[in-house]
C-alpha cells in the first residue's frame, strides 16, 4: 500500500532508568565498556507518522531536540532510507514528555521508535535484532528499546540481554533544570575501583523481590555528577529523607529517581517534590 494513502498512526517512545550502572574500563574506540540493568518507564514521548509528498520533515514541539535535519529522528529515518531504498515522502512529528539531556534516553528512544515505525509504515519486514544493530549506528542507547522492559545492557550499549520482571515498579523521578554533559561527565570519572556486578540486583527484579532491587541500587556516575551538578547533589542530600525504598541518578543524570513501595507511596512522595520545587516530577511505573 502506497504511504501517501494510509492514515497516521502513532508510535510510543518510553523513557528508561538505570537500576545499575557500572563502567568497566576504557574501550580502544574510545567510548567506556559499560554493563547496566535498565528498565523502560510509562512516561512517553509520541511519535505520529503520516504521508508527505517527498522528502523527510520532522516536526517538534522542544527547540533543544536539534535542528530538523540533524536529531536523532531525521537520522533514523536517513538510516533506514539507506538500508531499505525506500524514497517514500514521510513527515514525523515527535510530541516531547520526556525530559531533554536528563539521563532518561529519551532521544535513544525517539530513534528507536522511528526505526520501529518506518519498519511497520513500509512494511520493511525488518526483526527486532535488525533495528538493534542500525540502532547501535545511531546511538548507545538505542538497541535497549528494542528488547524492554528490562535487559542487561554490555559493550557500549549493543549487547542487550532481556531479564525478567517479576512485578511492576513505581517511580518517582525528579529533573533538575540544571543539565549535565555526558562526555562532561564520563572525562572526569576516575576508573580503578572495585566492580559492583549486575547479576544479585537482576536476580532480585526477576523475583519481584522490590525492597532487595531497592537495597542494590548502583550508578558508578552518580559521584562525579553530584561534584559537578549543585543541583544534582542538592536532591542526593534531599533525597535522604525521602519517604521510598531507595533512590539513585539515572544514567549521567541529571534526574534522580526514588523508589517506591507502592503506587499510594509515589504519589504521596511526587505531590510533596512538587511543593519543593526541586524541579520537574513525574510519578511513573515501570514498563
Amino acid at each position: 500500500m502506497s504511504s501517501t494513502k494510509r492514515r497516521p498512526f502513532v508510535v510510543e517512545a518510553p523513557a528508561k532508568i538505570n537500576l545499575h550502572l557500572e563502567v568497566l574500563g576504557k574501550r580502544p574506540d574510545g567510548y567506556h565498556e559499560l554493563e547496566s540493568l535498565m528498565v523502560t518507564l510509562s512516561l512517553a514521548d509520541q511519535l505520529t507518522f503520516t504521508p508527505a509528498m517527498s522528502g523527510t520533515v520532522v516536526k517538534c514541539d522542544e527547540p533543544r531536540v536539534g535542528p530538523e535535519d540533524d536529531n536523532l529522528v531525521s537520522r533514523a529515518v536517513k538510516l533506514v532510507r539507506e538500508e531499505s531504498g525506500r524514497e517514500d515522502g514521510i513527515e514525523i512529528t515527535l510530541t516531547k514528555r520526556i525530559p531533554v539531556a536528563a539521563g532518561l534516553g529519551g532521544g535513544s528512544s525517539d530513534a528507536a521508535a522511528t526505526l520501529r515505525g518506518l519498519n511497520e509504515w513500509w512494511e520493511l519486514g525488518w526483526s527486532n535484532d535488525r533495528l538493534a544493530e542500525l540502532g547501535a549506528r545511531l546511538g548507545s542507547d538505542v538497541p535497549f528499546f528494542f528488547y524492554g522492559p528490562a535487559a542487561i545492557v554490555r559493550g557500549r550499549g549493543e549487547k542487550v540481554t532481556p531479564v525478567p520482571m517479576g512485578t511492576r515498579l513505581d517511580v518517582v523521578l525528579v529533573t533538575p533544570t540544571e543539565r549535565l554533559s555526558t562526555r562532561t561527565v564520563f572525562g572526569n570519572l576516575v576508573l580503578g575501583r572495585d566492580v559492583v556486578p549486575v547479576e544479585s540486583i537482576a536476580e532480585a527484579l526477576a523475583r519481584g523481590d522490590t525492597h532487595e532491587v531497592a537495597k542494590r541500587l548502583h550508578n558508578r556516575l552518580e559521584d562525579v555528577s553530584t561534584q559537578l551538578s549543585p543541583a544534582v547533589r542538592s536532591i542526593q542530600d534531599q533525597a535522604k529523607t525521602w519517604s521510598c525504598l531507595g533512590h539513585l541518578m539515572t544514567g549521567s543524570g541529571s534526574t534522580y529517581f526514588a523508589l517506591c513501595e507502592s503506587q499510594a507511596q509515589a504519589e504521596s512522595l511526587g505531590k510533596r517534590l512538587q511543593e519543593l520545587e526541586l524541579g520537574s516530577v513525574f510519578v511513573v511505573r515501570s514498563g
